[in-house]
């Protein structure tokens, strides 16, 4: 072989190198976008929820591993309550108490109130024999007296009722508060979401605010990108946008759920244009919720790719549509709004 026909080979082979260098660097380029789109390089994000003990207690069973997918409400987490139970019988045995008092009460008014009558037809009998000169005046003052005695006794005997149910509801109240502890003793996960750390074990004992689990919220899933101002102005909440991962070969449709009032990148003294065309905004891009529902086994956080907003046209202009590498959704993607942050 020929100098020249070895240099002609790998003339053609770095040829191909560079042509394949090239088709490389332009697939992994943003794509370029027409008037009225804008976007922003972000990643997949969904707020983390820690599921917390309320009281302090010992762990008694943890029921969800790292990776699992829990639901709202499913039990993931028990602390023990044997102390607590106990407390519960006694409290409950003071409502029994505080019930018989109250009934005790209510015995005590009617002995009251029999006296009262008593004492009243007394008062009757010595007014009629008085007048006769029957009975002597100290007499009749005696049944004076008595009758404003059993009154008073009433009066007593009604208050102590108040009082003992008035002890009632706030035993009633000690048990209630109790039994609440024990309720928040189950650990229930607030959100639907998967376990991305467990950071207790059964037999730990676990101060107030003590966190058992982390659970990554998949009913919130979104990607943040930061605009210059002049794009963010017009960016309306609710916004129609797409997002288009690195690992997928199709758009995921999205919409903007928050734009920042404030930017985030500022100089500390904002003098020129080209100073104020560094102000960068926040903006938040949502996916619908029932679209994560349906695909929730294969959400990760942390993936990056694009996300692609449609800015707001002047009134009476069209929107512009989506380029074409952002036309192809999920089979079952439909694109939807959402005004809720």
């Amino acid at each position: 072989m020929n100098n020249t026909m070895k240099k002609a080979i790998y003339g053609g082979l770095l040829v191909i190198v560079i042509a394949a260098c090239w088709a490389l660097w332009q697939y992994f380029q943003v794509q370029p976008l027409a008037a009225g789109f804008a976007s922003g390089n972000g990643r997949i994000e969904a707020v983390e929820v820690d599921i917390s003990t309320k009281i302090a207690g010992r762990v008694d069973t943890i029921l969800a591993k790292e990776g699992d997918l829990v639901q709202t409400e499913q039990v993931v987490a028990k602390i023990n309550t044997d102390q607590l139970r106990a407390q519960l019988i006694g409290a409950e045995a003071n409502v029994a108490s505080a019930e018989s008092q109250v009934a005790s009460a209510l015995a005590a008014i009617e002995q009251a109130k029999a006296e009262l009558v008593l004492a009243e037809q007394e008062l009757y009998r010595a007014q009629e024999l008085i007048k006769n000169n029957h009975i002597s005046k100290e007499t009749y003052d005696t049944r004076v007296s008595q009758v404003a005695v059993a009154k008073a006794a009433l009066v007593a005997a009604k208050a102590g009722l108040v009082y003992r149910e008035r002890m009632v509801d706030a035993v009633r109240a000690s048990t209630t508060e109790i039994q609440t502890q024990i309720d928040d003793c189950v650990l229930k996960s607030p959100v639907i979401g998967r376990v991305i750390y467990r950071l207790a074990e059964p037999g730990e004992v676990l101060g107030s605010g003590g966190k058992v689990l982390t659970v990554v919220n998949l009913a919130d899933v979104y990607m943040e990108v930061f605009l210059p101002s002049a794009q963010a102005n017009n960016i309306a909440i609710g916004a129609e946008a797409r997002i288009k991962l690195d690992i997928l070969d199709f758009a995921i449709p999205a919409s903007v759920s928050f734009v920042s009032p404030e930017s985030q990148f500022t100089p500390k003294q904002v003098e020129t244009l080209s100073e104020r065309e560094k102000l960068m905004f926040r903006v938040k891009v949502r996916i619908p919720q029932d679209l994560v529902k349906s695909h929730i086994d294969d959400v990760k956080t942390g993936v990056r790719g694009v996300a692609y907003i449609r800015l707001t046209t002047k009134s009476g202009e069209n929107p512009a549509p989506w380029p074409d590498f952002l036309q192809k959704l999920p089979p079952e993607a439909e694109p939807v709004s959402v005004n809720n942050n």
